[in-house]
């Protein structure tokens, strides 16, 4: 049959709040409510008559709260199929108390594993009976429905209300599916607790908070996002973000990173690369250096800044069409400039711990890897060739590799005065990379003379030094690795040139 008339509940619960309006309504609907524990106690409370699990079972609670109900008599009763002549024989034996509506929710395991909890904490948080009422009255949809989460007391109150407590077969194999998406994720969440080291090579991923965008990266494909934006930003104003400009965001957020806690540094980014960037005093100051980078890329592109956003900023800022502007913070006036058209979207970023690996589709299957995690620093570099940066020029040149590792390979990156000169980002030659970095730079009228290279892979050949060095470059940074490592050091010292070997290899694909 489609549709059933409610006449038992089963309710045992973690968090109460927004409980009391089903309990009430349920009781008006002369439902008989079983109950455990805190939940027990709280319809009590209520004035409303509850019948103790305990007393159908013959059980007390044992072994400190862990063993409630798991037992035949309340499983059964959630399990029966209602119009299988062999159940219902059985049911009647055994005296078994038929349950029509199971309101169970989690331990909150994930929560108790972020506060930093002790181990012996964590796993008194793995929740049984729950998991175990939840799946079994999910599965057996057909006759019982379950609500296995607070997010679901609103919606559920409403079915009872307006179908003075009939339940269609449609609404409960819809909340069948809210359980199974419960249960599942919370399973995920305890494998991979266990599996921090990935001793075991599974994939495990649940993300319960999905949005649906206008499109994918472009109109004529879908496109979903899941994931918890709120817990990363505030948005206070604009339009709704698209695919393409969370991916954008996504890699604005990563190139900043690196100039965490530094002096004012302001990016523009486009197609997920940096078309600007500049470190200066003021913000203001960064951001006109970053927009001559490249004054053409930036329209339409994404700002990020590491410091507030002022109301000197923001006034030149507003004067550029944008997409996305992204700052910790933004004084009242600067916010009341930015605001004033009306889609730019305008996001404060929080403090928070990103994830620690990608993953990407792949053929058939996912890639998974450890994120890009190294920055190069200036006691981890080899000095190879006779002549040594001075120190503006290494400080040029960790400027200069921070932006590499987050462009696209193959990519060559020219900085000058902690200011992007230009980028060859792409590229299927690294040659090629560095041509188009120099009639770019050129292009902007910047003068390389005096100018750093920073490479995201080793030179196998002396090319790309002696084109740079013919523009004007005089410091080279790249990983180093390759066995003719030597060609480009003997050019270098033979042109002057200074170079220095990070050791760590950037591809970004």
């Amino acid at each position: 049959m489609n549709s059933k008339k409610i006449t038992s509940a089963l309710i045992s619960v973690f968090h109460k709040d927004g409980l009391e309006p089903i309990v009430k309504k349920l009781n008006e609907l002369d439902v008989k409510i079983y109950s455990t524990g805190g939940t027990q106690q709280f319809i009590n409370n209520l004035g409303i008559d509850v019948i103790p699990v305990e007393q159908v079972t013959d059980y007390p609670s044992i072994l400190g709260g862990r063993v409630k109900t798991l037992h035949p008599k309340v499983f059964g009763g959630i399990l029966n199929r209602q119009h299988n002549e062999g159940d219902v024989a059985e049911m009647k034996e055994y005296n078994i108390p038929q349950i029509d509506v199971v309101i169970v929710d989690l331990y909150p395991f994930e929560k108790t594993v972020s506060s930093g909890a002790l181990e012996a904490d964590i796993i008194e948080k793995i929740d049984i009976g729950g998991i175990s009422l939840i799946r079994a009255a999910a599965k057996n949809y057909a006759d019982t429905i379950c609500v296995s989460s607070m997010e679901d007391y609103q919606e559920f109150l409403e079915v009872i209300s307006e179908n003075d407590g009939e339940i269609s077969l449609v609404n409960r194999k819809h909340f069948a599916a809210k359980a199974f998406n419960i249960s599942s994720h919370y399973d995920t969440a305890i494998f991979n607790y266990f599996n921090q080291d990935h001793s075991i090579s599974a994939l495990k991923i649940s993300k319960q908070n999905g949005k649906i965008l206008r499109y994918g990266e472009n109109p004529h494909q879908k496109g979903f996002f899941f994931g918890d934006f709120d817990a990363i930003f505030d948005k206070l104003h604009g339009k709704e973000l698209s695919y393409n400009n969370l991916l954008d965001v996504d890699a604005a957020v990563n190139l900043m990173a690196e100039f965490n806690g530094e002096a004012p540094t302001f990016a523009i980014l486009k197609h997920n690369n940096a078309c600007g960037i500049a470190q200066r005093e003021t913000v203001l100051e960064a951001y006109n250096d970053a927009l001559a980078g490249d004054p053409i890329s930036a329209f339409g592109g994404i700002l990020i800044s590491n410091v507030e956003i002022d109301e000197a900023a923001s006034e030149e800022i507003h004067k550029l069409f944008c997409e996305v502007v992204i700052a910790p913070s933004y004084s009242e006036k600067a916010l009341e400039i930015l605001q004033g058209k009306k889609n730019r979207i305008i996001l404060i970023q929080k403090e928070i711990k990103m994830p620690e690996t990608t993953v990407r589709t792949c053929l058939n299957g996912v890639l998974v890897q450890d994120k890009d995690t190294k920055t190069d620093r200036l006691e981890n570099l080899t000095y190879v060739t006779d002549n040594k940066p001075n120190s503006n020029e290494l400080n040029d040149l960790i400027f200069a590799s921070k932006i590499c590792k987050n462009t696209k390979s193959n990519t060559i990156v020219l900085v000058k005065g902690k200011q992007l000169c230009a980028s060859g980002t792409g590229q299927t030659s690294r040659v090629d990379a560095l041509n188009q970095a120099i009639i770019k730079a050129n292009a902007f009228n910047f003068n390389l003379n005096g100018a750093v290279m920073a490479s995201d892979a080793f030179f196998p050949f002396p090319d790309c030094v002696e084109i740079a060095n013919n523009a004007g470059v005089t410091v080279v940074i790249q990983p180093g690795g390759s066995i003719k490592d030597g060609l480009s050091i003997d050019y270098c010292n033979t042109k002057s040139m200074a170079m220095v070997f990070s050791g760590i290899r950037h591809f970004k694909h």
